[in-house]
């Protein structure tokens, strides 16, 4: 009886400990987002790498965002982003060429800068992970698992700057074995950008062709 005891209140305190961490991952991550929602704009320089020994993949670029509410600016792997709130423009120089689509916020699939400060709130469990001091900042790792047995990715990393609740990186590791990392370089806010910022202007595209997909 009392090895029976014994065992119950350890499997209690394994239970109350990861549950005491699972609330610590999920108030991190709620400081993040309310800080995100305080500021008018967000700025951000960053690098982005993916790396799959088996496949031989070792990529790395960098790119710059805007973010306004849901408008956004994305300037990254040659072309740009431009998203104005309803519709959305691809600007790919290389072809001269200028895709607008609709945006639909529903899909799970659709693909918007902005989702990187809100995506971990549904579809995640939560639990804390290493804490490290990268470049003098204290950064906090919290490890997000997919619930969904379909989800081709094994774990999300996501490094909080502990002092200003800001993103730091983001650590994808693929069940494929592919890890793709996405670091902040510069991260500038309540920037002074143009009222046409985040509008796009067809007479700056004389010359491209215009294709409507939607």
């Amino acid at each position: 009886m009392r090895n029976f005891l014994k065992i119950t209140a350890l499997f209690l305190l394994v239970v109350s400990a990861q549950a005491q961490e699972k609330n610590k991952a999920k108030a991190l991550l709620d400081q993040v987002v309310a800080k995100t929602k305080s500021y008018k704009n967000i700025v951000i320089d960053f690098k982005y790498s993916i790396y799959n020994a088996k496949e031989k993949i070792n990529q790395e670029s960098k790119g710059n965002v805007a973010m306004e509410g849901n408008k956004y600016v994305l300037n990254f792997m040659g072309m740009t982003k431009l998203f104005d709130g309803k519709k959305v423009y691809t600007i790919v120089p290389e072809d001269e060429e200028v895709t607008i689509s609709n945006y639909d916020e529903s899909d799970a699939n659709s693909i918007s800068p902005n989702k990187i400060f809100s995506f971990f709130q549904k579809g995640f469990t939560y639990s804390m992970d290493i804490k490290q001091k990268v470049g003098g900042k204290p950064i906090q790792y919290v490890k997000l698992t997919p619930t969904n047995a379909k989800d081709q990715r094994k774990e999300i990393l996501i490094g909080i700057d502990t002092k200003t609740k800001q993103i730091y990186n983001l650590i994808e590791l693929g069940k494929n074995g592919t890890k793709t990392t996405l670091t902040v370089a510069t991260f500038k806010v309540n920037q002074t950008l143009a009222k046409t910022y985040f509008t796009f202007d067809k007479a700056k595209y004389p010359k491209y062709y215009i294709n409507k997909a939607d």
